[in-house]
């Protein structure tokens, strides 16, 4: 299950997870962003307990997504113990963002 994420809950749900997350940076207008949608809502079921995922759609949380200098939608970024440590911009293929996360499963705080 996608959790959606506002300028109010980042810091909860994104920074202070004990699962590694993969926030999908979006927004309704962008056709790539609802391209990788249905992508992104299948790896939040596949692996859910094992990672996060969260959706930050950047009309709506525009704080957040200047402080994490989201200049081109879709942006993917890993988060691992609240630290960015991957982040990947355009629509990617399942097979892709799945290689993007095999390291970062299973890790807790």
């Amino acid at each position: 299950m996608e959790i959606i994420v506002d300028d109010v809950n980042y810091k909860e749900e994104v920074l202070q997870s004990e699962l590694p997350v993969l926030v999908d940076f979006w927004a309704a207008w962008c056709m790539p962003c609802l391209a990788i949608a249905p992508t992104v809502a299948q790896l939040a079921k596949e692996y859910k307990g094992r990672i996060k995922v969260c959706k930050i759609n950047v009309d709506d949380a525009g704080v957040t997504a200047g402080k994490c200098q989201i200049q081109s939608i879709p942006t993917i970024a890993i988060y691992v113990k609240g630290v960015e440590v991957k982040r990947v911009i355009g629509g990617l293929p399942k097979a892709q963002l799945e290689s993007l996360l095999k390291p970062y499963l299973d890790i807790k705080k």
